[in-house]
């Protein structure tokens, strides 16, 4: 029955039947109901291939002018955040006494991309399961607390597409989720979210690399090929049409086919939050990942709603 349940949400979630925030809500509904998940690490896998997989297929909806534009302006903004989030990160965790390596994970997923930084990072940092674990579900909470909460604050504050899209692409975890609120928000916010967000998470490599090097780790490093590939879409989809018109209709295909990808992957990761993952995020963990976040979005909020940050 349980097995039945979540590949039926897997469908529904392809579908196009529900939107990013129902497919979250739905993966959250089952994985704090279900005592065990059946396709615990498999769902994992899967998300994470599902994820980058489905960015690239958005790219074949971006014009490559707008990509660079964003992109290059965006990448002085996320060093900015990037270095403000990882200092403050870092404070807090001392402040609350939140373990070195812990500390340090829960704040490169919120400077950088979530799970993606955090899965970079780890190896390098020799974490153990345990603050891999407790780090991931700080972050994999507040993400899903963000995609849904979002679209709402930006509506009442009467943001702009380009403004949302920046707020997103800043303040937001993990790329699907940004990815989710901006779909929800508009094609523009959309647009300027996933290229933005992606220049930030260009961030895991010199990171990384840096960290490695000091810690003499020679574990290594994950490069995200990904992001590459999205640009490469964002080319085909920006020049081939001239040539041939045909390959409108097929480009069109594929950004539809990464939307409904991306909505399967916030499914999974929704169901990837189970009550285990909750008891084992703990109080301070839990107190640094919210307080780092809350002060990161209310200033990258307030920055870009002031006009200070914009495109």
């Amino acid at each position: 029955m349980v097995k039945n349940l979540f590949f039926v949400g897997i469908i529904v979630s392809a579908s196009g039947l529900i939107g990013p925030p129902f497919a979250l809500a739905a993966g959250l509904v089952f994985g704090l109901m279900v005592a065990h998940h059946p396709f615990h690490s498999e769902s994992r896998g899967l998300s994470k291939f599902l994820l980058q997989a489905s960015v690239v297929c958005l790219g074949f909806g971006m014009n490559l002018r707008e990509v660079v534009h964003a992109g290059r302006s965006g990448f002085v903004y996320t060093a900015i955040s990037i270095t403000f989030a990882l200092g403050l990160g870092v404070l807090l965790g001392k402040m609350l006494q939140v373990g070195k390596t812990q500390s340090l994970l829960i704040s490169v997923g919120t400077a950088i991309c979530g799970g993606s930084a955090i899965a970079a990072m780890g190896p390098v940092l020799e974490a153990n399961e345990e603050e891999m674990a407790v780090s991931l579900g700080t972050v994999f909470v507040l993400n899903s607390i963000a995609l849904l909460l979002f679209p709402f604050i930006g509506w009442s504050l009467h943001l702009s597409q380009t403004q949302f899209g920046l707020w997103a692409a800043l303040a937001i975890h993990d790329t699907s989720s940004v990815v989710g609120a901006g779909a929800r928000y508009g094609a523009t916010a959309l647009a300027v979210g996933t290229t933005v967000k992606l220049a930030r998470a260009l961030w895991i490599v010199p990171l990384t690399i840096a960290t490695a090097m000091l810690k003499k780790s020679k574990a290594k490093v994950q490069w995200p090929w990904f992001i590459l590939y999205f640009c490469a879409a964002a080319v085909l989809a920006s020049y081939v049409p001239k040539y041939l018109p045909g390959t409108v209709g097929i480009f069109g295909a594929l950004n539809r086919l990464g939307r409904s990808g991306l909505t399967v992957v916030l499914f999974l990761i929704g169901t990837g939050i189970t009550r285990n993952t909750l008891r084992q995020v703990g109080t301070r963990p839990l107190i640094q990942g919210v307080a780092l976040w809350i002060v990161v979005a209310s200033l990258s909020l307030w920055a870009i709603h002031a006009g200070w940050i914009a495109l």
